[in-house]
């Protein structure tokens, strides 16, 4: 063994921490974000319209640990995918999906790449990071990469639409948190391209969640 895998076998592994979120509790260290309190309004919402949406599939992109989608999902019978580029995020995601009793099928890498042609979902949850990057260092404690979200904060939650878009079934919908009202009419262009339309805004303190569907 050559001395850098003496030091990664010895680096010590992330302080692990256990949350009570919603009515379920989220295993995290700090190498993913937090969960932050707030955001149980992105579960609520979306297990609302689990309500009303037709039988099928729930999809979370940028899922982190896990904790909206499972929180959104919890006493249901819908199957959850859930999509993060971090595999030690995913790991998180599958730990935490075992610990609630959830089935959930965790997907590690790009959005675009992990669901199958064809694949559609009732309910798309997305929570990109949406901090514009001369902005990260105002959150020193995020990771970089679950908070950066390129010049103008947007680029990975435009992704998120279209892929949410391509997979969405006719009467579905999509909750999408960005940062702000203001961030949420940056996006719009996006959102008619793909053939959806923004049904309502929703503003917390931490955040915005917009609600799309197909026009």
């Amino acid at each position: 063994m050559d001395e850098l895998e003496l030091d990664t076998a010895s680096a010590p592994a992330p302080a692990r921490a256990r949350l009570p979120f919603g009515p379920v509790d989220i295993v995290f260290d700090d190498t993913v974000l937090v969960p932050r309190p707030w955001t149980i309004a992105q579960s609520t919402w979306a297990r609302q319209l689990l309500d009303s949406v037709p039988t099928g599939d729930v999809l979370e992109l940028c899922s982190g640990a896990g904790h909206i989608g499972l929180a959104a999902v919890h006493a249901t019978d819908r199957h959850l995918v859930q999509v993060d580029r971090d595999p030690h995020a995913c790991e998180l995601a599958r730990e935490n999906a075992a610990a609630a009793g959830i089935a959930a099928d965790v997907r590690c890498g790009d959005m675009t790449k992990v669901l199958r042609d064809g694949e559609k979902f009732v309910l798309v949850i997305a929570d990109p990071p949406w901090v514009p990057s001369a902005g990260i260092d105002v959150f020193p404690a995020d990771p970089v990469w679950a908070i950066d979200g390129g010049r103008d904060g947007l680029d990975v939650a435009r992704e998120c639409v279209r892929v949410a878009a391509e997979h969405l079934e006719p009467e579905g919908f999509v909750v999408l948190q960005v940062g702000s009202v203001e961030q949420c009419a940056q996006v719009d262009d996006t959102v008619l391209e793909c053939g959806l339309a923004t049904a309502e805004v929703r503003s917390f303190a931490g955040g915005t969640l917009a609600l799309l569907r197909h026009r």
